[in-house]
């Protein structure tokens, strides 16, 4: 699934936003400095608590992301288990049924794997994932009418059958996951916050006449890389952060059916 705002350009928006508005706050609070010279020491608290704010609304998103990240790399291995489990099962049923199954499986695992490689197009993603559940319907069709045959094993219905179902609720659960995104007012706060503790930042600064660059470059890249980082992990398809190594699982099972 794509983001809201590309991670890039919101990055980029962040960083100017915030440039923008430290030097706001830092003319503001030149201006209003000979007025408020007695009375800046009671502003720490307020700073303060919008400052812990933005940091708590940063860690608990980045935390958020983080932990969404490795779900998907899990549910990839745990797909990839009910597959390998679920075509091993295929010997259950007689000998001249299984080739047509071997097939389906293919399809059916060649067609995941295309619908991960078409990410984050969501729409050709949707049709990928239309033919997979095609594909699966024929695998449960012709998996119960080859556990019914005579020369099948006593215990094919009890085993493949079950498998079968794993496998399709762990494709749906990938799928699921996939939509698992914090609502997009979570990154309007974040954007919002951080051009606001920018103004703050700037104002405090105005303490000084002369502008400090470490600072201002300091913080400004650091908050803007962490949040590039985060939406970047929440949207592993689309950036540098990818699951092509752990997509690599599901191929070779792929490239393993014989």
């Amino acid at each position: 699934m794509e983001p809201p705002v590309p991670a890039l350009a919101f990055a980029v928006l962040l960083f100017l936003g915030m440039l923008v508005l430290l030097e706001a706050g830092r003319r503001l609070g030149l201006r209003r400095r000979p007025a408020e010279a007695d009375d800046r020491g009671g502003l720490g608290a307020i700073e303060g608590a919008v400052f812990a704010l933005f940091g708590l609304l940063v860690a608990f998103t980045f935390s958020g992301a983080a932990s969404r990240f490795s779900e998907k790399r899990m549910l990839i291995a745990e797909e990839v288990n009910a597959v390998g489990t679920a075509y091993l099962r295929i010997d259950l049923v007689p000998d001249d049924a299984q080739p047509a199954l071997r097939e389906l499986f293919r399809q059916y695992v060649a067609s995941r794997l295309a619908t991960y490689r078409k990410l984050p197009d969501m729409e050709a993603a949707r049709l990928e994932m239309a033919r997979s559940k095609e594909l699966g319907e024929q695998i449960w069709s012709q998996a119960i009418a080859a556990t019914r045959l005579q020369a099948s094993d006593p215990g094919a219905g009890r085993l493949l059958l079950p498998a079968l179902n794993s496998m399709f609720d762990a494709a749906t659960t990938r799928t699921m996951a996939l939509q698992a995104h914090p609502p997009g007012i979570i990154y309007v706060l974040l954007f919002g916050l951080g051009v606001v503790c920018s103004l703050l930042a700037g104002y405090r600064m105005a303490a000084s006449s002369v502008r400090s660059w470490l600072h201002i470059l300091g913080f400004t890249a650091i908050t803007v890389v962490v949040v590039y980082v985060t939406l970047d992990i929440e949207y592993p398809r689309t950036g540098l952060f990818r699951l092509e190594s752990a997509d690599q699982l599901l191929l070779e099972t792929h490239e393993g059916m014989k």
